[in-house]
C-alpha cells in the first residue's frame, strides 16, 4: 500500500481499515455539511454493563477482602449479642469494684452470663484480627466460636439467635480457612498477648465471682490472679480447692481456656521461629547428604558462570562456592556455598570429597592456586582443573600440580593465528592448547 514503508517496524492497516482511511482522507476536501458523520459506538445496554463491570468486581473485592469482612462482621455480633444485655450489670461490677473493693463482685448474683461477657469481648477484640487475615485471630475465634455456641445451646436448651450466629461464625471460618494465613511475628504476639490477656481476666473475675464456693473463700484481687494462674497453668497446688458445683465447673472452664490458649500461643508464635530453624537445619543436612558425584566450581567470574551454565544445561549436579562480601551471579536455586575455598569446612560443606572434578576460576590466579593446594590436601583422588588468566603465571601453577590447566587466552590467539595463516586444527592442538599442556 502506497504511503506504508517496509521495515519501519508499522504493519500497514487492516482492508476494512484500509477503506475507512481512504473515506475520511477523501472527505476532508468537502464542505463541512456534506462530510459523513464519524461512526459512533452503540451505548451497552445497563443490564449488559452491569454484567461486564460490576459483577466481575464485585467477584474479585470478595476473593480478596469478602471472607475477612464476613468473619470481622460475624464476630463482632456475635461478641455484642453477648455483651449487650449484661452491660448494666458489668457497669454496676465496675463501679463496686472501685469503691468497695473485690467484695463487690461476689455480691452479683445477676450477672449470671459472666463467661459470655468475656467470650463475646474477646470475639470483639478478634473481628480485627481477622480482618488483618492474621491465623492466630482465626484460631481464637474459632475456639470462642464454638464456646459461644455450646453456652448459647446449654443455656437455652435449643438453637436461638446467638447459637445461629456462632454456627455461622465458626462455618464460614472452616470453610474460607485458606484467606487467614497472615502468620507475622508481630500480628500473632500481639493477639496472642490478647488472648492471654481476656483469659486472665476471666479467671480473676470468675474466681471472685464464685469465690464463696471455694475453701479457703476466694475475696481478693491478689488471690483470684494467683488461683487463676495455678489453674489454667494445671499446677493444682491443692491450696484452694472448690466445694460447689457452680466453683467445680467454672476451675474446669479455666483449664480448658488455659490449655487451649496457651498451646495457641506456643504453635503460632513460637512455632513458626523453631520451625524455620529446624527447616534450614534439615535443608543443609539434606543438601549435604545430595552433594555427591557432582562438579564443584569456585569462583563467580564470567568464565566461572559460563562454565556453570553449561555443566547445568546437561542435567549434572553442580556446587559453586563464593567468597563471603563477593556478588554471586549464580540464581536464587543454585547450589551455592558461602565462604573461604581453602578452608577445609567449606570445601567439606561443599562435598569436595565426593565430587567428580573441582574447577577453580577465580580472577586471581595466586587464589586459583591456593584452593588447588586445598583441594589436593583434603582430598587427592579429586580431580582438579585450573584456570589461568595471565599467561605469564602458567609454569608457576604448575607447580601446584593441577590435573589440568586452562588458559583461555593461550588457546584463543592459538586457533586465532592458525585460523589467519591457514593452518589445520585438529583434535590433539586443541586439546594441548586447551589444556596448556607442554
Amino acid at each position: 500500500m502506497r504511503g506504508w514503508r517496509r521495515g519501519t517496524g508499522v504493519e500497514p492497516p487492516a482492508p476494512h481499515s484500509r477503506r475507512i482511511v481512504d473515506t475520511y482522507a477523501m472527505s476532508a476536501s468537502l464542505p463541512p455539511q456534506d462530510r459523513p458523520a464519524a461512526p459512533s459506538r452503540a451505548p451497552l445496554p445497563r443490564g449488559a454493563w452491569i454484567r461486564r463491570s460490576l459483577i466481575p468486581a464485585a467477584l474479585r473485592g470478595w476473593r480478596r477482602h469478602g471472607p475477612q469482612a464476613l468473619a470481622a462482621l460475624l464476630a463482632l455480633l456475635c461478641g455484642a449479642v453477648q455483651i449487650a444485655p449484661q452491660y448494666e450489670p458489668l457497669r454496676l461490677a465496675i463501679t463496686g469494684l472501685s469503691e468497695h473493693g473485690a467484695e463487690a463482685i461476689s455480691r452479683l448474683a445477676d450477672l449470671a452470663a459472666f463467661p459470655h461477657v468475656v467470650i463475646g469481648a474477646g470475639l470483639v477484640l478478634m473481628s480485627v484480627g481477622l480482618l488483618l487475615s492474621a491465623r492466630v485471630a482465626w484460631v481464637l475465634s474459632l475456639l470462642l466460636g464454638l464456646l459461644s455456641a455450646g453456652l448459647a445451646l446449654w443455656a437455652a436448651h435449643r438453637p436461638d439467635a446467638m447459637f445461629v450466629l456462632a454456627t455461622l461464625l465458626v462455618v464460614e471460618l472452616l470453610v474460607y480457612s485458606r484467606h487467614f494465613a497472615r502468620s507475622s511475628l508481630a500480628a500473632s504476639s500481639l493477639f496472642a498477648l490478647l488472648g492471654i490477656g481476656s483469659m486472665l481476666i476471666y479467671g480473676v473475675l470468675g474466681s471472685l465471682w464464685f469465690g464463696a464456693g471455694y475453701q479457703p473463700p476466694i475475696h481478693s484481687l491478689p488471690t483470684a490472679l494467683y488461683y487463676a494462674v495455678e489453674t489454667m497453668s494445671t499446677v493444682g497446688y491443692g491450696d484452694i480447692v472448690p466445694r460447689t458445683v457452680q466453683a467445680r465447673m467454672f476451675s474446669v472452664s479455666m483449664i480448658v481456656i488455659g490449655i487451649s490458649v496457651f498451646a495457641t500461643t506456643l504453635s503460632v508464635v513460637i512455632g513458626p521461629v523453631m520451625s524455620g530453624s529446624l527447616r534450614r537445619a534439615l535443608e543443609g543436612r539434606m543438601q549435604r547428604e545430595k552433594r555427591k558425584d557432582h562438579y564443584v566450581i569456585i569462583g563467580t567470574s564470567n568464565l566461572a558462570f559460563a562454565m556453570w551454565k553449561e555443566l547445568r544445561s546437561r542435567g549434572v549436579p553442580v556446587t559453586a562456592i563464593v567468597s563471603a562480601g563477593h556478588p554471586s551471579p549464580y540464581p536464587e536455586d543454585a547450589d551455592v556455598v558461602v565462604g573461604d575455598a581453602t578452608r577445609d569446612e567449606i570445601l567439606e560443606q561443599a562435598g569436595v570429597p565426593q565430587a567428580k572434578a573441582v574447577l577453580t576460576l577465580r580472577d586471581d590466579d595466586a587464589e586459583n592456586a591456593f584452593a588447588v593446594l586445598a583441594v589436593k590436601e583434603l582430598a587427592p583422588g579429586v580431580r582438579t582443573i585450573a584456570g589461568v588468566n595471565d599467561p605469564r603465571h602458567l609454569n608457576k601453577i604448575r607447580r601446584v600440580q593441577p590435573d589440568l590447566l586452562f588458559a583461555p587466552q593461550l588457546l584463543g590467539s592459538e586457533i586465532l593465528a592458525r585460523d589467519l595463516f591457514d593452518e589445520p586444527i585438529d583434535n590433539d592442538t586443541v586439546h594441548k592448547l586447551l589444556f596448556a599442556r607442554d
